[in-house]
């Protein structure tokens, strides 16, 4: 029997997340969104739900006051009674205004109610430095989340991973914490193909962009595009790294790190927050705790500098991890 091919189309990122939003709101009448300036006719600062609101009306496209507590304090209450919202935090680093709603609400409720009540909920956000926009419009807190059981976290590496982890975000039971880093988002590098129509990716499914024995690279989001860049340079050395696209930090694919470093014996762990007390602290410990005797060196951790993101261009790119900190944290471990 002949599985026919699911037709696809190339788009940046930031059009991937229109159209999964596109997607779901066609699919469920339950599905709305609400933040500072998502309706038209601005479609959101970085226009990512451009053209929404007049496809779905301002009822389920709806611009709030500039409250981050009101905006998820409004969605926590939405998914309680029945609907399935998709709150926008504009900057990440705002979360810190509604951490309150995020973490003891949002995150706690089906906890407190014996599990008799869901919080069917999306926080989009939009992160990460390169832009110039400075220290309190450029974090990467994901670290924040996962600290806090009960809300799952992603972050998207692709157009098309975005695509299907946004929806499998908006149908799932409990509330998603989905992190988007703003250099992604219409920069054409990053554009791929993207499969049409109801495209999902299950929550909590690694993927292995890259295939290697020598190493292996993990990562999430942006700093895969890193990774892999840095694997085919090396791989003219006849270093083979495998890149390890974990998608989803909660939950975690635990199982397919664990499988890939066991093979390579070797592991580096990049990501953009900052290096200390970062997600990477968390795989590198999992990691040496399962493979202690297995591994060849100690995990290498790649992150930012333990600073604020700075504000002049030549200071934002030394703080993001690049492409030579990558390269350095192989060859300490691969000789």
């Amino acid at each position: 029997m002949t599985v026919a091919a699911v037709a696809s189309r190339t788009m940046p990122f930031a059009m991937a997340v229109n159209e999964a939003l596109d997607v779901a709101m066609g699919l469920d009448e339950r599905v709305f969104l609400l933040g500072e300036d998502i309706a038209e006719p601005s479609g959101g600062v970085y226009k990512v739900t451009k053209g929404l609101s007049t496809k779905y009306g301002d009822h389920r496209v709806r611009k709030t006051p500039i409250s981050e507590q009101a905006i998820i304090g409004s969605a926590v209450g939405a998914a309680i009674a029945g609907f399935r919202p998709v709150a926008e935090i504009m900057i990440m680093d705002f979360l810190a205004v509604c951490l309150d709603q995020v973490s003891n609400h949002a995150a706690k409720i089906r906890y407190m109610s014996g599990g008799q009540t869901t919080v069917p909920m999306v926080i989009r956000t939009s992160a990460g430095a390169g832009m110039g926009f400075g220290a309190q419009h450029s974090e990467l807190l994901e670290a924040w989340a996962v600290h806090t059981p009960g809300i799952k976290v992603v972050v998207a590496s692709t157009p098309a991973d975005a695509k299907g982890l946004l929806l499998s975000a908006i149908f799932d039971d409990d509330p998603v914490l989905f992190v988007e880093q703003m250099m992604l988002y219409w920069n054409p590098a990053y554009a791929g193909e993207v499969p049409e129509g109801d495209h999902r990716i299950p929550l909590g499914r690694a993927d292995v962009k890259r295939p290697g024995s020598h190493v292996s690279l993990i990562s999430y989001g942006k700093q895969v595009h890193d990774c892999l860049a840095v694997a085919e340079t090396l791989a003219g050395e006849g270093i083979d790294a495998e890149v390890v696209d974990l998608r989803t930090l909660v939950p975690l694919d635990i199982d397919t790190v664990l499988e890939s470093v066991a093979r390579t014996r070797n592991a580096v762990v990049v990501h953009e927050a900052v290096t200390r007390c970062g997600f990477g602290a968390e795989l590198s410990a999992q990691i040496h705790e399962a493979l202690f005797a297995d591994l060849e060196h100690p995990v290498q951790r790649v992150g930012a500098k333990n600073t604020p993101v700075p504000y002049a261009k030549p200071l934002e790119t030394a703080y993001v991890p690049q492409a030579a900190d990558i390269e350095a944290a192989i060859r300490r471990v691969v000789a």
